[in-house]
C-alpha cells in the first residue's frame, strides 16, 4: 500500500471516531506535516459565515505564523475559494498572488465543498520548489474531499439535532 493510501485510510478511520471536524482537521494537519517531509506548513481555512467573503484560519501545524484572515480577493487561498478549483504553484516567487512567507517556495490550496459550496480549504506550503507533482496534487485533493465528507455529515447531524422550530 502506498504512503498516500495508508494516510487516507488512517484519516478515514480517525474521522469515524473524531470529536468533530476540527479534531479531524487537526489530525490531518499534524500527520501530513509529520509524514510528508516537504510539507512545512499544513492547515485549514474556513469560509467566514454568514458573509462568505473572507477565509478564517482553522487548525494548522507548521513552522511559521499564518495569515489569520484572507479576503477572497487576495492570495492563492482567495483564488482557490473564488474559482472552486485547486491552485498549485511550484514557484510562488513567480506568482504575484502569493501572500505568505519568503521562505515558502511551493504552495497548494484545495477547496473543500459541502453541498457544492466552498466552505473551507486545505492549504499546504513547502520550503522547496516543485513540491506538488500531479500525484501529490491528487493525494491532497483526496484528503480535502475526505474532510469535506465529514463536514457534510456534521452539518447534516447538526440539522437533524436542531429539531423542529419552536
Amino acid at each position: 500500500m502506498s504512503q498516500y493510501a495508508e494516510l487516507l485510510e488512517e484519516f478515514e478511520v480517525y474521522g469515524r471516531s473524531a470529536a468533530g471536524v476540527k479534531s479531524l482537521m487537526q489530525h490531518v494537519s499534524q500527520r501530513l506535516h509529520e509524514e510528508m517531509t516537504r510539507y512545512n506548513w499544513v492547515g485549514f481555512y474556513f469560509m467566514e459565515v454568514p458573509t462568505f467573503d473572507t477565509l478564517v484560519l482553522g487548525p494548522y501545524v507548521g513552522s511559521f505564523m499564518p495569515t489569520l484572515r484572507i479576503p477572497l480577493d487576495s492570495g492563492l487561498c482567495g483564488a482557490a475559494a473564488t474559482t472552486g478549483e485547486t491552485v498549485a504553484v511550484n514557484n510562488v516567487a513567480a506568482d504575484p498572488r502569493y501572500l505568505g512567507s519568503d521562505l515558502v517556495k511551493s504552495n497548494i490550496v484545495v477547496p473543500i465543498f459541502v453541498k457544492k459550496r466552498v466552505v473551507a480549504e486545505l492549504c499546504i506550503e513547502s520550503y522547496f520548489a516543485d513540491t506538488f507533482t500531479a500525484p501529490e496534487q491528487k493525494f491532497i485533493e483526496s484528503c480535502a474531499a475526505l474532510v469535506g465528507r465529514y463536514m457534510e455529515k456534521e452539518a447534516l447531524a447538526g440539522a437533524r439535532n436542531a429539531g423542529p422550530l419552536q
